[in-house]
């Protein structure tokens, strides 16, 4: 079974929505990071969707980059969390105002 470049976009465009919807709406800092990493896999299949239709390499390279700049992201993010969480007992994004100008 072969499946076309329309389902893979598809899929994509799914996936990232779902990611998109979960960072808008939650205020979790724990989900609206997880919803940063749906977008960015997301992404990723997108590429890979579009490597494979045009039979070239680029998209599957970009991905392994895309993939460790999420790697990376996940640990800065969850350190931040972590040091959030320990300073104001919280993960609710809407008790972080320290920042405001």
């Amino acid at each position: 079974m072969i499946v076309s470049y329309g389902e893979i976009l598809l899929l994509a465009i799914c996936l990232f929505f779902m990611g998109m919807i979960c960072v808008v709406t939650r205020r979790n800092l724990l989900m609206i990071l997880i919803g940063v990493e749906i977008m960015l896999n997301a992404a990723g299949i997108a590429f890979v969707g579009a490597a494979l239709r045009w039979h070239s390499l680029d998209g599957q390279a970009f991905v392994l980059f895309l993939m460790a700049v999420a790697a990376s992201e996940v640990a800065v993010g969850l350190a931040l969390i972590v040091y959030a969480h320990r300073h104001s007992g919280t993960l609710n994004g809407d008790g972080y105002n320290l920042m405001k100008g």
